[in-house]
């Protein structure tokens, strides 16, 4: 649950003793991570609401998507909650794969699922997007809300930005997302992207259209070479 050192720094400037405290926290918090996830390999991050529960269809898209993708050696990552993060986590074990959460503390909603060979937490969004952006060659969009929006154009944003290199990003569930494709759209006949932007994401209900893109744009061109069934370090499986 957020605590009140959280809600302080989002009221605005603080003492300068309390800024420089959440500064070294913040460095802290950082740090742990990266020690945490360092040797996790090639990552697949997968964003996704967590409201959807194991009887939905789109939790069961979201665990096949998931092992194909894990099958290819990739690390499947997410936010690590319940919901499409669970399937997404759980895809991977079904086949032998490496499953990993990037958890966050809320008062609501982020309990680690219990799919997780290693789990870390963050306390703060921003961070927690920097861990599920740096160490993946791809990105999934299943269906959620503000949450999983944030994520997918913090990735789209960063890709075409070009301060991180031109990975796939795979969107699924053309029903559910087709207003927000109708709005991209908007954003381009507005000028306010351009039509190269519009080809730097997939749009697609097809398993094997996503997992082709990957095999192509992730493995192929950065040469890439994961292997199934790699035993990760033993510390991978100790929770914090």
């Amino acid at each position: 649950m957020a605590n009140q050192a959280d809600i302080q720094f989002l009221e605005g400037p603080q003492s300068r003793f309390k800024e420089l405290k959440f500064t070294i926290q913040t460095m802290a918090d950082l740090m742990r991570g990266l020690r945490a996830l360092h040797f996790i390999g090639p990552c697949i991050t997968v964003f996704g609401s967590a409201r959807f529960k194991e009887d939905h269809p789109y939790y069961d898209l979201t665990r096949k998507a998931a092992a194909a993708f894990a099958k290819l050696g990739f690390t499947i990552i997410t936010g690590g909650g319940p919901g499409l993060m669970e399937a997404a986590n759980r895809g991977a074990k079904d086949v032998g794969g490496r499953s990993v959460g990037c958890n966050i503390l809320l008062p609501i909603e982020q309990k680690p699922n219990p799919y997780l060979d290693k789990w870390v937490y963050m306390r703060h969004f921003f961070l927690r997007k920097v861990l599920l952006v740096k160490y993946s060659f791809a990105f999934v969009v299943m269906p959620g809300g503000f949450g999983t929006m944030d994520e997918y154009f913090e990735a789209l944003t960063l890709i075409q930005t070009r301060k991180i290199k031109d990975f796939p990003i795979i969107i699924f569930g053309k029903e559910y997302h087709q207003e927000l494709i109708k709005y991209i759209e908007v954003m381009k006949n507005n000028a306010t992207i351009s039509e190269q932007d519009t080809r730097l994401y997939l749009v697609t209900d097809d398993i094997e259209e996503a997992t082709n893109l990957i095999l192509e744009k992730s493995i192929k061109q950065y040469g890439l070479k994961p292997k199934n069934k790699i035993r990760p370090f033993k510390w991978l499986f100790e929770h914090e």
